[in-house]
């Protein structure tokens, strides 16, 4: 049987140019792509800092509804303390300081433009275990 592997996530967005600020200044995604409609950016594609992983902002489409906050995403870093350090230096506001989860992980959050909640967190060896586990 054909197997599968992750692409991409998609992320929603009332404005597309601010959340490209967000993923490109701040967390220095790099941008792969970008489309414009009638000069306004309607769809970016940007790969992580690190890796091949990317992620896709779409303008949300005329007539839909959109739910800020609906999602959560997910980045890992090496030196987590030091990486809110340089967020808040670029202006960045954390809604949670580096703070270690009861699973063993530790988190930092905070809110990209439209009001989805970005995790930024240091999980180590213990990324692929079981929460719980050494």
């Amino acid at each position: 049987m054909p197997t599968l592997t992750f692409n991409h996530a998609m992320i929603y967005s009332s404005a597309v140019d601010k959340a490209l600020r967000f993923y490109q200044d701040l967390l220095g995604f790099k941008l792969l792509e970008e489309f414009k409609h009638d000069e306004r950016c309607v769809y970016a594609r940007l790969k992580a800092p690190r890796g091949n992983n990317t992620i896709a902002l779409h303008l949300v489409e005329p007539g839909k509804e959109f739910h800020p906050g609906a999602i959560r995403l997910y980045f890992e870093t090496d030196d987590l303390k030091r990486f809110c350090k340089s967020l808040e230096k670029a202006g960045a506001v954390l809604t949670q300081q580096p703070k270690k989860m009861p699973w063993g992980w530790t988190h930092a959050y905070l809110n990209d433009p439209d009001g989805h909640e970005v995790s930024i967190y240091s999980a180590r060896q213990k990324r692929l275990k079981r929460a719980g586990k050494a």
